[in-house]
């Protein structure tokens, strides 16, 4: 990457349902630490959400938006620190994303695989925003000419393509280096977390079964009962990384814990192997009710007051477009555009 460009991290998540353990160890918790190493934007994306097949709801996305911005608050993110908002307070993402719709070839959008998932087997039904939502997403990070965005496996495809419309815009104009090549970051262990009641699926705010999950919201007796009711396999733990082969339960909640505590998988392995899940799911519920219930309790005080957060987010959005103004502006004037 050039050295043209300052670091930067940008990131954002989807104001849909409630946040919960997967979102917190595969993003939260390292935007909090990449405080430490960079400035940060994090933004509520609000504009993503409405692409929704069935979407109609507005005063439930009003306070999602506010929901998921005391989520990031509760876990750490610093609003005095980095740059916290809501997508559609900053005009520039959905200016830049039509620019980058001309900029990017229908085949890129056609080999996107997560629309295929969304879209399922009725595409002509889904919405040509969800359709374009990858052009969006470069968008979101590239009017802020952020150099790294900490993803995790279903969004490296889409991370991908923010790169290869970066290099299209600045081949086409002949601009080299005007948007960086964005980077990826993955941090650590639990960035794939996956459902409490079947191992090969991940953690999802969608699943019927609200037993699947430890959401952000949830208290300390529900956190417990959960990892409690937890599904594992009859066997012990076993004695070492290899005999979590073929057991997605026990690899998934070993996951879970060494994340948790900031520790290997191997090291888990190795200090409970050969036990029961009985006991070891009793120390894990400690250490997620230790970690997790804090947040929810900080949640709850940040929601009670929804007009300092509708404050913080308004400040946030004025950083935001303070940044992204003059980016706009020169990529309007690169294309051609004369006022």
């Amino acid at each position: 990457m050039s050295s043209t460009h300052q670091p930067l991290v940008f990131s954002g998540m989807q104001p849909t349902n409630t946040l919960h353990l997967g979102n917190y160890l595969g993003a939260l918790k390292n935007w909090v630490k990449l405080q430490d190493k960079m400035p940060c934007i994090y933004c509520v994306v609000d504009m993503h959400a409405i692409t929704a097949v069935g979407y109609g709801k507005p005063e439930e996305l009003r306070t999602a938006v506010r929901e998921v911005a005391a989520a990031y608050i509760a876990a750490g993110v610093d609003p005095s620190r980095s740059v916290l908002f809501a997508q559609s307070a900053v005009p520039a993402h959905a200016e830049l994303a039509w620019i980058f719709n001309c900029v990017a070839r229908l085949g890129w959008a056609d080999r996107m695989t997560q629309f295929k998932e969304k879209a399922g087997k009725h595409k002509e039904r889904a919405s040509v925003g969800l359709y374009t939502y990858p052009m969006l997403m470069a968008a979101d990070i590239l009017v802020y000419k952020a150099t790294h965005v900490p993803v995790g496996e279903d969004q490296k495809q889409h991370l991908e393509l923010t790169r290869d419309v970066a290099q299209k815009f600045n081949n086409d104009f002949n601009v080299p280096d005007f948007f960086p090549l964005t980077e990826p970051v993955i941090m650590g262990a639990g960035t794939r977390v996956m459902s409490l009641r079947d191992g090969s699926k991940k953690m999802s705010k969608s699943d019927d079964s609200d037993m699947s999950r430890i959401n952000l919201t949830d208290d300390a007796d529900a956190v417990a009962q959960k990892i409690r009711k937890a599904r594992t396999d009859p066997n012990p733990l076993p004695e070492d990384e290899k005999g979590l082969e073929g057991r997605p339960e026990a690899d998934n909640l070993i996951n879970i814990f060494a994340a948790l505590s900031d520790t290997s998988k191997a090291e888990v392995v190795a200090r409970f192997a050969g036990q029961q899940f009985s006991g070891f799911k009793n120390e894990l519920a400690d250490l997620a009710v230790a970690k997790i219930a804090p947040i929810a309790t900080r949640m709850r005080e940040l929601l009670t007051d929804p007009v300092e957060l509708d404050r913080i987010l308004k400040d946030g959005a004025e950083k935001a477009a303070a940044i992204a103004a003059p980016v706009i502006a020169e990529a309007k004037k690169i294309v051609g555009f004369s006022h």
